[in-house]
């Protein structure tokens, strides 16, 4: 906000929204996404920066996790790992997310499931083994603030998964099974079903490693259903429940290993939509409920010299998050396009302690028991002048219980220029309102602490050449935060959380893609961040590069990720010291159809064999595979 003539530029201005589609190519100018405006939408008029990974590549990706297909798909986004499966939650815990620094572990990037905000009810992150890639129709991630359509937590973008059903009638089943290293096994059984006006999905998943670490076993249940029907032309309603139920172990940091860190983490979510098309005016009324139970025995040290010994309860909660959406999006005159809308989100929980061993054995010790609110709407205006300029506008007023009211404004520009050239321009503000946990649960907590705000100033140009086989898109941004949540150490005491922290980054993004022939596609997409107040898991450098290749039976693809200045300590209140890694991983795909109904796959990860770290004293394994088949009926 110090930026003053920046503002004043990008006061009307709305970012490049750089896709890709389901082979790795940036998106053709005319494409629907639905994220960053509710309604479906064409990218060229969003005021916001959007990536989008289509069906296909989740499922070449062969992982039973979306966030390893993202970081390699999305620039600007990464994800932190400790293993080859599971990411788990509490102490050692990895799957943080982060987009352009801002991390989803500190509640500031929102996962969705159609629209639907997904994350713990107390703690406010995201749970990364819950977004599993049999939920995902495609993916759609907002780089960037998306605080005006989707409130707190949208601070630093919104990665939506989409569900989706059958397009024509029938009856669909597909059984994918696989086996490797580390005794590592992955499946999951799909059947599609559509007639006439209804759809449904039922999705079953069990995924289980010992790992590359003693105690560090890792296991999955999953289960997800839909159901859809179509009343009229212009009405339609579906309702959807997806249930996932893990148990995990850390072995702790190499230099501090740990015994009987175990984890039983259950998460469930559940909805009902009904929606309207007329054309002319389209929107959506919905119901979502998500909740959790976690029991998490936090261990001891294994080192027979140090004091810490098993501990005598194990913490168990209870969370919840239910919400009511509304939204109405209506073309008013020609080139317009307004969308108003309410969202009402309830959240919160209980947490406690219950002693297994001593004297207070059998006892319970309350650790919190909340529940908070907010009530929010918004509206966005979008107007179209000739063929060659479209202007957005947008604006939301949002109201916490215990925090009070934020106005969260945004505004964009572009310009469908000659010769197939989109420019954009765009600043929006973001924010995050401090989480259950920061204000009540666990030293450091402070209630007197308030919202992270935020502005993005944003640039952006693509342009597709070659009859659309060569496309490109580049992007660069700043990011002015102040008032984020730190924990500030004190002489003599334990830390209080505080608004002392700032955002100053700033970076590039770009990502190209060239479809060669009938057989080869290669892409590329490269972003590099600079910030003034480092943190981690958010690399400096980020590049992955592709190339493709389907012929007859045969499908193989292959991709060199690089990755340096990736922060695994930084200093906290002038303590401690900074760390970095520096790395490049070597990933390689393949799958032949044997016949009509059976496919075979293979894949190998990191076959460098490279040493390196995301999460501190946690060594990722060496070269890894994974083989299987994919049974289609």
């Amino acid at each position: 906000m110090k930026k003053l003539p920046i503002l004043l530029l990008t006061l009307l201005a709305e970012p490049l929204a750089a896709q890709t589609d389901t082979l790795g190519r940036i998106l053709p100018i005319g494409e629907v996404v639905v994220t960053g405006t509710r309604d479906r939408t064409d990218i060229r008029h969003l005021p916001m920066t959007v990536s989008v990974v289509g069906s296909r590549q989740i499922e070449q990706a062969m992982q039973p996790s979306l966030l390893p297909v993202l970081t390699e798909q999305v620039p600007g986004f990464f994800h932190t790992a400790r293993g080859v499966l599971g990411y788990g939650v509490s102490d050692g815990a990895a799957g943080g997310i982060s987009l352009r620094g801002l991390s989803g572990g500190a509640g500031r990037v929102m996962v969705l499931i159609d629209g639907h905000p997904q994350y713990m009810g107390l703690m406010g992150h995201p749970i990364a083994d819950a977004y599993q890639t049999m939920l995902a129709g495609k993916v759609e991630v907002v780089r960037g603030p998306a605080s005006v359509l989707y409130g707190s937590n949208a601070m630093g973008g919104v990665v939506n998964i989409v569900t989706e059903g059958m397009q024509a009638d029938g009856v669909r089943t597909g059984l994918t099974a696989g086996y490797g290293s580390y005794n590592t096994l992955q499946t999951a059984l799909t059947n599609r079903v559509r007639g006439g006006r209804f759809t449904g999905t039922v999705s079953g998943s069990y995924d289980r490693t010992d790992g590359h670490r003693a105690d560090m076993g890792f296991e999955q249940y999953g289960g997800y259903a839909r159901l859809g029907y179509e009343i009229t032309r212009a009405w339609r309603v579906r309702a959807d429940v997806n249930l996932t139920h893990f148990n995990a172990s850390q072995p702790g940091a190499v230099t501090r290993p740990m015994r009987d860190a175990d984890q039983r983490i259950t998460r469930g979510m559940t909805s009902v939509a009904v929606e309207n098309d007329y054309g002319k005016t389209s929107g959506a009324v919905s119901f979502f409920h998500n909740w959790g139970r976690h029991r998490i025995n936090d261990g001891y040290t294994a080192d027979p010299d140090d004091t810490n010994i098993p501990k005598e309860y194990r913490f168990h909660s209870r969370d919840r998050m239910a919400g009511l959406s509304w939204y109405q999006s209506a073309r008013f005159w020609r080139g317009s396009r307004l969308t108003a809308g309410v969202d009402y989100y309830r959240f919160g929980g209980e947490a406690w302690n219950r002693y297994v061993a001593g004297e207070r054995r059998g006892q319970r010790s309350e650790i919190a028991d909340k529940t908070l609110n907010e009530v929010a709407g918004y509206v966005d205006l979008r107007q179209g002048v000739g063929r060659w300029l479209t202007l957005d506008a947008g604006v939301r007023l949002d109201r916490h219980s215990r925090l009070g009211v934020e106005w969260v404004p945004q505004a964009g520009v572009s310009f469908h220029l000659p010769r197939a050239v989109e420019l954009k321009l765009s600043a929006g503000k973001g924010f995050r309102y401090p989480t259950i946990r920061e204000m009540y649960m666990f030293p450091p907590q402070n209630p007197n602490l308030r919202p992270e705000r935020m502005w993005n100033y944003e640039i952006a140009l693509s342009q597709q050449l070659l009859e659309g086989r060569l496309t490109y898109g580049v992007n660069l941004f700043y990011i002015d935060g102040e008032n984020l949540i730190v924990a500030v150490p004190r002489e003599g005491t334990t830390p209080l959380n505080r608004n002392t922290g700032k955002i100053d980054n700033a970076g590039v993004e770009a990502e190209a893609a060239w479809r060669i022939g009938a057989a080869w596609t290669v892409d590329t997409n490269y972003s590099f961040l600079h910030m003034e107040n480092p943190v981690l898991a958010a690399p400096e450098h980020k590049l992955h590069a592709g190339a493709n290749f389907a012929k007859g039976r045969w499908m193989l693809s292959t991709g060199v990720q690089y990755v340096a200045g990736l922060y695994t300590a930084v200093r906290t209140g002038g303590r401690g010291t900074e760390r970095t890694e520096d790395f490049v991983l070597w990933n390689l795909r393949g799958e032949f159809r044997a016949a009509r109904w059976l496919r075979l796959w293979a894949r190998g990860e990191n076959l460098l064999a490279a040493r390196y770290e995301i999460n501190a004293g946690y060594p990722m394994p060496r070269a890894t595979a994974m083989a299987g088949v994919k049974m289609n009926f």
